[in-house]
């Protein structure tokens, strides 16, 4: 069965553009790359945090490690917001009709995204100014900030559910809520994805702000020196990294081939490229001497920015290609309802009300919602029923009490047999005369503008 048979399309909302698409594309993305950068050494933070704290329980100056990583949460989270509106009102913008559609459809968990950023900043702040006066209370200690921590973890899976879920119209009918919206196939690859590249940014920013002349190391962190503690950010940075490609190949492999395309793998690859050098790079500075560490922090940053643009490219252009087909199905739509609404409106100047309106046009509204006049929507055209039934009201009645199923490609017609058999009768003879190609009259084609 043809998957569009049952496809919502809705009309879109026909207001225009506040700037160029061109524009608001790139500023999406471009955007879009500002807030994740935070977003990122949010959940990053946390997490290293949380495992050097639960670590520290046995080794004392890992206490310490998770308490320097706590510090950096704080700025970090508040920027990862400030810096997340911009990207969303542009997504709003941009996508209005289809990123609506999937806040709906998750519903409650969608409405829960600001009290459970609200609970995770409290438990953050809590977390980070008990630390001291919780030093004898490990266990609630750490309890806050695990709580903190799958909070900044759940938040943006719920942001990528919807993000998905916007993509693919085709499956709106089959959602019920936000965990059919998270097992949608490439959604859980997606999510580990965006966890290992905040693990590996954090390892980064880790090597930078540690290693910075204003931070002494030795006194703040006893147990580690300089070079050690880059050396570890860059471990980190480096194992999350290759992993992703890993996880990386899964999330190409399980995209719905709708939105892929040449170009977009093109992209894609680009930024693989990109990757397989910052890995390089990455690699020498784990094992470089404790003297060198450092030397290719600025190349590893240019590169694995590069990589980031590139798989940024390669999303937008994904979602671009994914939406295609269904904004072309929802111009449809609204350039019909803008017929209707205008068809409305003359009807009214003209002093036409369905009171004296023919018996048979009055009943074919009730066919008009699947049948147009030159095209398929959800059922052979009026042109082709025309051809099919010439001379043959009867056999239109007759079907339309107990219809059949000839073509899969439409969803089964319902039957009309509770319809009085006159207006049967009435609209089938209209639709024959209407389908003839010398039978379009002003006012009928103000009636059906279709």
């Amino acid at each position: 069965m043809d998957p569009s048979a049952s496809l919502p399309v809705p009309h879109d909302i026909p207001l225009p553009l506040p700037l160029d698409r061109f524009v608001l594309e790139t500023a999406v993305v471009l955007l879009f790359l500002a807030h994740i950068l935070f977003v990122n050494f949010m959940v990053g933070g946390s997490t290293l945090t949380l495992v050097y704290e639960i670590v520290g329980l046995r080794k004392e100056k890992y206490d310490a490690l998770a308490r320097a990583w706590a510090a950096t949460i704080t700025v970090n989270k508040s920027l990862a917001v400030v810096l997340g509106v911009a990207p969303l009102l542009v997504v709003n913008v941009l996508y209005t009709v289809h990123f609506y559609t999937a806040n709906s459809l998750t519903g409650s968990a969608w409405i829960m995204i600001i009290p459970l950023i609200v609970a995770a900043f409290l438990l953050g702040y809590l977390h980070y100014y008990t630390w001291d006066r919780l030093s004898q209370s490990k266990g609630l200690h750490i309890s806050m900030g695990a709580v903190a921590t799958v909070i900044f973890w759940l938040v943006p899976l719920i942001f990528l559910a919807n993000i998905n879920l916007m993509l693919f119209p085709e499956r709106w009918t089959e959602v019920r809520g936000f965990v059919s919206a998270v097992t949608m196939q490439n959604v859980l690859p997606r999510y580990l994805h965006f966890i290992l590249a905040s693990l590996a940014v954090t390892g980064l920013f880790g090597a930078a702000w540690f290693g910075r002349t204003g931070f002494d190391v030795e006194t703040r962190l006893p147990g580690f020196d300089r070079p050690k503690l880059r050396r570890r950010c860059y471990e980190i940075a480096f194992g999350a990294t290759l992993m992703q490609f890993l996880i990386g190949t899964l999330v190409y492999f399980t995209l719905p081939a709708q939105g892929v395309s040449f170009f977009m793998t093109g992209v894609v690859l680009l930024g693989v490229v990109f990757a397989i050098t910052a890995l390089w790079m990455l690699w020498a500075e784990v094992v470089a001497p404790a003297a060198r560490i450092g030397r290719r922090f600025a190349p590893i940053v240019i590169v694995l920015s590069a990589t980031v643009t590139c798989m940024a490219m390669g999303r937008h252009l994904y979602r671009e290609e994914s939406l295609a087909a269904h904004r072309e199905l929802m111009a449809e739509s609204t350039a019909g309802f803008q017929r209707e609404v205008h068809a409305a409106t003359w009807r009214k100047e003209q002093g036409i009300t369905l009171a004296n309106v023919p018996r048979g046009e009055r009943t074919f509204q009730f066919c008009a919602g699947c049948h147009a006049l030159d095209r398929e929507k959800a059922a052979p055209s009026i042109r082709e029923i025309q051809k099919i039934y010439a001379g043959n009201p009867a056999g239109i009645v007759a079907w339309s009490k107990a219809p059949g199923r000839k073509r899969t490609k439409f969803a089964p017609m319902p039957s009309f047999a509770h319809v009085a058999e006159a207006d049967l009768k009435a609209a089938a003879e209209y639709m024959l005369q209407f389908g003839q190609p010398d039978a379009i009259s002003e006012g009928a084609s103000s009636y059906f503008p279709d």
